[in-house]
């Protein structure tokens, strides 16, 4: 627990008020040191707790050395042991997740590549593996909105509300291709989008009413949701759309918000220091990267970014996607380092 005496010494730092006078933390707002400060407070709540869950499972073996001990406590040992095993792998995994928006939630949108029965239900498939995938780790999922007929899902948007969503989810932006046939002439697809669910506060800039085209797509389309808003920013061309609110005020608030946290990571990717100084009609190249091979003959999922292989189809899609995240965000790390 080494860890937990260098956090708790640098959180008392904080506190006490040396960070003022460091060098290495340089700060243009207070709210960033309180963020600051709440982070480390809760790295060093999450190995406090996993110090003691871990006395807990020592201290149930020692019973059972000297036969004092009933099935509830082996159960209760058994899920300490798993408790101790899923924090210690997200505790190591949010440390590698440092850069800008790490930390954030995630929205997910997920489209269909096509209209044909097959890709929607293919569709339908890799938005269930992303909320099962969720609820393994205990964590909130909420399909936003979702556009479905009796074939499958057209499209979907999953709001993750947690810490470190978009960090993890970020290498699944892309298109996931399902192949059914040796021959791989039979491919379904779908495309999906990250983009940051930030979690404490809406980002703070001002987009110009004159960029920005809204529209209410359910006046042409009876099929859409009727409270629907789609705003087209002109500058960059990047269109965003919210359905899932009760109202078209509602939507619009979340569709403009939406593209406030696409311009801020485009001007990141275009290292400008901020959102109006991005190239303008820009290009987004993950709508036709190919992210993931799903092949159905052979039962295995490759990664095309990491390289990974995994010989299970059936448990990926059951949402056990940990080892591709981990894969990526290792290849995320290893390329800032060079």
């Amino acid at each position: 627990m080494g860890d937990l005496c260098t956090s708790d010494a640098r959180l008392n730092d904080l506190w006490t008020g040396d960070v003022w006078m460091n060098d290495d933390f340089v700060y243009t707002s207070s709210d960033e040191i309180f963020l600051k400060l709440a982070a480390r407070a809760k790295a060093v709540d999450t190995l406090k707790d996993l110090k003691y869950k871990a006395e807990e499972a020592k201290l149930i073996i020692q019973l059972d050395e000297m036969d004092a001990i009933d099935y509830s406590l082996f159960e209760q040992a058994y899920d300490s042991s798993l408790d101790v095993s899923r924090s210690l792998h997200h505790y190591e995994m949010s440390k590698l997740l440092s850069d800008q928006y790490d930390t954030e939630g995630a929205c997910m949108v997920i489209k269909s590549g096509s209209h044909d029965t097959k890709s929607q239900m293919w569709t339908e498939q890799v938005v269930s593996m992303y909320i099962k995938w969720a609820e393994k780790l205990g964590q909130n999922a909420r399909v936003a909105e979702t556009l479905r007929n009796k074939n499958g899902v057209s499209s979907a948007t999953i709001e993750f509300e947690f810490e470190f969503a978009y960090g993890y989810l970020l290498g699944e932006r892309g298109v996931h291709r399902l192949i059914t046939s040796s021959s791989s002439s039979e491919v379904c697809s779908a495309s999906v989008e990250i983009i940051p669910l930030f979690l404490r506060a809406s980002p703070d800039f001002e987009v110009k009413d004159e960029d920005l085209v809204v529209t209410y797509p359910a006046k042409d389309n009876h099929k859409l949701a009727e409270q629907m808003v789609r705003i087209q920013h002109l500058p960059s061309g990047i269109t965003v759309e919210s359905s899932g609110e009760r109202n078209r005020f509602a939507n619009r608030i979340k569709a403009l918000n939406r593209l406030k946290a696409k311009l801020l990571v485009i001007a990141k990717e275009q290292k400008v220091s901020d959102v109006y100084k991005i190239s303008k009609n820009i290009a987004e190249p993950w709508r036709v990267e190919e992210t993931r091979r799903y092949v159905k003959g052979q039962k295995m999922v490759v990664d095309l970014k990491t390289g990974l292989e995994i010989l299970d189809l059936k448990s990926v899609l059951d949402g056990n996607i940990g080892p591709l995240l981990g894969a990526h965000i290792g290849m995320r790390r290893s390329i800032d380092a060079i």
